[in-house]
């Protein structure tokens, strides 16, 4: 899979592991933006089809939810782990305004996750190329007028709209990772966005199977003139190249200044919640790139 390529559909994979990891900490990000009374963008670069049922065929095949978001519905961390609930609950929130009482049947993806946390003055684009999937999006976003889904690109969609209007948001960029290039991609995109709008924050996601590309991504970032580059790594197996998905990264550049602590906070309890062997690696809070 990653080393060479993957592909990571969000149809797939929805509520995995994988989706909590990167998920919460977006939640997060949208948390900290509200904090603020300004207005704020985000632009969702490969938004997928909006919603999921958990259910349906593509869900079920691997069944990969009930690793993930199935481990954290409706249990509470609790313990030593207590703080990590309230840093959870924007996007626990987000999924419950998706599912009717305690049951547990549809996964909002990003899209959903940043309007149920929008206000009144804050926007969303969320961009999907694949038919279906854009179609879905844009039922699912029909009929609010703070949203806008786009049948574009993901990659494109970045250049295309950064720096959007407001001075404040957010460019999360979740791709499916279906070529060996995306990485390097990753970087150059970011490289260019970053450069369009220097004050903007970006959160990107990537697969970890095996630790090359990863730590290939990591030195690209760190030789780019960005001044501030958090990472977070969550795994739940140790890496290895027959083993598929073993973790989830992520990169924040410009996060929010309460972030680092946040993650410090919910990624162990996260890890200890959807872990699966005992020797995963400990969850990676780190700087790529850190202002003086």
């Amino acid at each position: 899979m990653v080393g060479a390529a993957m592909n990571y559909r969000h149809a797939f994979h929805a509520g995995s592991f994988a989706d909590v990891h990167k998920h919460a900490v977006l939640a997060r990000i949208v948390a900290h933006l509200r904090q603020k009374p300004t207005a704020f963008r985000v632009i969702d670069s490969h938004a997928g089809a909006g919603r999921y049922d958990l259910l349906a065929d593509q869900a079920t095949r691997g069944g990969e939810w009930r690793d993930g978001i199935g481990r954290i519905w409706h249990r509470p961390f609790g313990g030593s782990d207590a703080a990590a609930d309230a840093l959870l609950a924007p996007y626990i929130e987000a999924v419950a305004d998706c599912n009717t009482g305690p049951s547990l049947r549809t996964y909002p993806g990003s899209p959903l996750i940043v309007r149920h946390l929008m206000r009144p003055q804050d926007r969303l684009i969320a961009c999907e190329i694949e038919p279906r999937a854009a179609a879905q999006l844009a039922a699912a976003l029909r009929g609010d007028a703070r949203a806008k889904a786009l049948v574009i690109d993901g990659w494109t969609a970045v250049g295309a709209y950064v720096p959007p209007q407001e001075r404040r948001g957010l460019v999360f960029i979740d791709p499916p990772f279906e070529e060996a290039a995306d990485f390097a991609h990753l970087a150059a995109i970011v490289s260019s966005a970053h450069r369009k709008w220097p004050t903007g924050i970006y959160l990107a996601w990537y697969p970890i199977t095996t630790r090359a590309a990863p730590d290939a991504l990591a030195r690209r970032l760190r030789r780019l003139s960005v001044g501030k580059i958090l990472r977070c790594e969550l795994s739940v197996r140790a890496p290895a190249a027959d083993a598929g998905l073993t973790g989830s990264g992520l990169v924040a550049i410009n996060p929010p200044f309460p972030l680092e602590a946040d993650l410090r906070l919910l990624m162990p309890a996260l890890a200890r919640r959807l872990g699966r062997a005992a020797a995963a690696p400990a969850p990676r809070i780190d700087w790529l790139a850190a202002e003086r």
